[in-house]
Parts: structure tokens; C-alpha cells; sequence
């Protein structure tokens, strides 16, 4: 069992909201949005069951921000009317059980699929026209489509807001749009947004500006992976690139960075063992740490940094166990997860019939 002083289980204030823990649900794109990538019945159930405990943090999975930036089918979106009413209901339940609630947005860039852009109708657009190994040579964008760009990010933070999410997580990680935009083995322009360390940073220091400015900065979030190799990316010393963005972002005064470590590339566990100390060393405010993380290593990261305000991000075994929290807090076993079911097309297997402990449901009915 854990030891009731640990501080995963002490309260904490994260950007404009409190938490009662420290464990948080991470974004996760599971494929159960209906064609016109509205949030569905299902989606709900999901998050509600992971509203196990009062107080916790559910990042949603990623969502959309306009149709042409869009790239993958069943994936969720916030960009139209019927997507904000899809989302809120599903908050208003995660609220009324006593949870608190992110909007992840996100474009794709060079990652969208050729079959989603013809079905969506549009162009596939990236920084260059540079393609990652497998995908065809995406357009390059014009300045128009960056500034562009820039709206399409404060409007889906708007309807976020409009929906009731507590906060936005802005995802630039991972080889999409904004992470392509950071590193040069994906942006080569010669203009404003390319060729230097602060060109490449350009665009994402708007995105965070602008969001920041629509919403208050300190509900918003941001999601980076410099280590990453998933989709192309790494490029070959990142650390200038990123210290140079989350000095610039830390200035701007958002709630929480999330630093996905080097363990984790894109869906797959990795060996790599690069740090991230440089990074923390730079920013002074909350902290989600993303690396596949088990119970143990949750409390112990917590425990060797007291004075930092760090919360930890777990994906597949919340997935596996709607009450990881309490698990972890009592010492319980964990549901093994099963990865051949976690992207099944509007199926509630492996979203919602993976079960509570005995613990839990015993604590429901006193």
C-alpha cells in the first residue's frame, strides 16, 4: 500500500484548478468517434469510469482543430457546432462526479492519412514538403496557412471552452503539426518559421500566445516529446531547440508542462534512457511526467522532487484499471491490458469492460 503521505496523494494546485492526487489520465486516441469524429455514447462511459475518484485530472484524447487539419478517421474533433455539443455531456458528467477536465487539441500535418483527407476533403499540409518514411510528400504550407493556423487553434480553444472543459492541452508532440514545425528533420523553410532555432519555434510561440490570451494562460497546458523518434522525427541534438520553446512558453505563464521521456516513442516502449533535466530546469511551474510509469515509479518520482509540482500522466493501465488511483493508493494488483483492442473502431471492448477491484466496488455500495 501506499503510504498515505505520499505526495501522489496530496492535493495540488495546477494552473487555474486544484487536485485532490497526482495521477492523471493521459490523452489517449482510442477510435470510438463516429464518422463526423463527434464524441459518442461510449466515449462517455469511458471517461466516466475513469472518474473514479474525486479531485483527478482526464486529459481527453486528442481533438481536432479544423477539418483540414484533420487525419484519421473515428478520431474526435472540436471544430464544428456538433462537436461541441458531442463533448459536453461527456464533461458535465466527469463534473458532476467530481472530476476536472482537459481538452487536448491537435493537428496532423504530414501524419494525416491519404484515405481521411479524401473522405474530410482536403489537402495534406506540413511545414515542407518533406514526407516521413511509408506517407506521400505532404504540400508545403503557405504563410497564410500558418497564420491561419493560428485562429484554427483559438477557435477550437473557444469551443473547448464552450463545451465546459476546465483547460486545454495544447499537443505538440509526437511528429504532428506543431512538432513538425520545432524540429528541422521536418521544417526546412528559409522564411519567418524555419531556419533558425527561433524560427522554428515561431509558430508554436503563437499558438500558446494566442491560446493563452483566449482562455487565460493558466489553463493551458502544453505537450512536448523532444526525444522522440515516432513518425520521423529527432532531430539530432534537440536540447538547444527545446530549451530555447519552454523558456519562451514559461515566459508566457501557462499552467503545466508535459515532457514525454525518452522510454516512450509515439505508441512503443523504448531504451532510451536521454534525460530531461534540462528541461525541468528551465520551467518552473507544474509538471505532467509521460514515460510509462508503474505504481512504484510514480511514488518514487513524486518523492525524490518535494519541491517540484509534479503530477504523473498514465495512458494503457488506466485504460486497463478505470481505478488506477485507488489502486495505487491501496497497493492493489493491476488488470493487465491488452494492446490488440485498444483501437477498434466504435467497440466497447477494450475501452469500457475492463473491471473495477472488488476493493473499489465494495467502497461504492457503503
Amino acid at each position: 500500500m501506499a503510504s498515505p503521505d505520499s505526495l501522489l496523494f496530496k492535493p495540488l494546485k495546477f494552473g487555474k484548478v486544484e487536485l485532490d492526487h497526482r495521477v492523471v489520465l493521459s490523452a489517449l486516441t482510442r477510435l470510438r468517434a463516429d464518422k463526423n469524429h463527434v464524441a459518442t455514447d461510449l466515449m462517455k462511459e469511458y471517461y466516466l469510469q475513469r472518474t473514479s475518484t474525486q479531485g483527478g485530472l482526464i486529459i481527453s484524447e486528442s481533438a481536432t482543430i479544423a477539418k483540414h487539419h484533420g487525419g484519421m478517421s473515428y478520431t474526435s474533433a472540436i471544430w464544428g457546432e456538433e462537436h461541441i455539443q458531442g463533448w459536453k455531456p461527456i464533461v458535465d458528467a466527469v463534473h458532476n462526479k467530481g472530476g476536472l477536465m482537459y481538452l487536448q487539441l491537435m493537428a496532423y500535418g504530414r501524419t494525416a492519412s491519404r484515405s481521411a483527407a479524401e473522405e474530410d476533403g482536403f489537402t495534406i499540409k506540413a511545414p515542407s514538403a518533406i514526407p516521413f518514411e511509408g506517407s506521400e510528400t505532404p504540400e508545403e504550407m503557405t504563410v497564410e496557412d500558418i497564420k491561419n493556423t493560428v485562429q484554427d487553434y483559438v477557435q477550437a480553444a473557444k469551443n473547448g471552452m464552450r463545451a465546459g472543459f476546465d483547460g486545454i492541452e495544447i499537443y505538440a508532440a509526437n511528429g504532428y503539426l506543431l512538432d513538425q514545425f520545432i524540429q528541422d528533420v521536418s521544417n526546412q523553410r528559409t522564411d519567418e518559421y524555419g531556419g533558425s532555432i527561433e524560427n522554428r519555434n515561431r509558430l508554436i510561440v503563437e499558438v500558446v500566445q494566442a491560446v493563452a490570451d483566449t482562455v487565460g494562460a493558466e489553463r493551458v497546458g502544453i505537450k512536448l516529446s523532444p526525444w522522440s523518434y515516432f513518425q520521423g522525427m529527432r532531430m539530432e541534438n534537440p536540447i538547444p531547440q527545446f530549451t530555447d520553446l519552454i523558456k519562451k512558453i514559461n515566459n508566457i505563464g501557462i499552467g503545466y508542462l508535459n515532457l514525454i521521456e525518452s522510454r516512450v516513442s509515439g505508441i512503443d516502449y523504448t531504451d532510451g534512457t536521454e534525460k530531461l533535466d534540462w528541461a525541468w530546469a528551465v520551467w518552473d511551474k507544474a509538471i505532467i511526467a509521460t514515460g510509462g510509469y508503474l505504481p512504484e515509479t510514480a511514488l518514487e518520482l513524486v518523492e525524490k522532487h518535494p519541491d517540484r509540482d509534479i503530477v504523473v500522466a498514465f495512458g494503457r493501465r488506466y485504460v486497463a484499471n478505470p481505478d488506477l488511483p485507488f489502486r495505487i493508493q491501496r497497493g492493489l494488483e493491476l488488470n493487465a491490458y491488452d494492446r490488440s483492442s485498444f483501437y477498434k473502431v466504435g467497440a466497447p471492448e477494450g475501452l469500457i469492460d475492463y473491471p473495477f477491484s472488488d476493493e473499489y466496488l465494495a467502497l461504492q455500495k457503503n
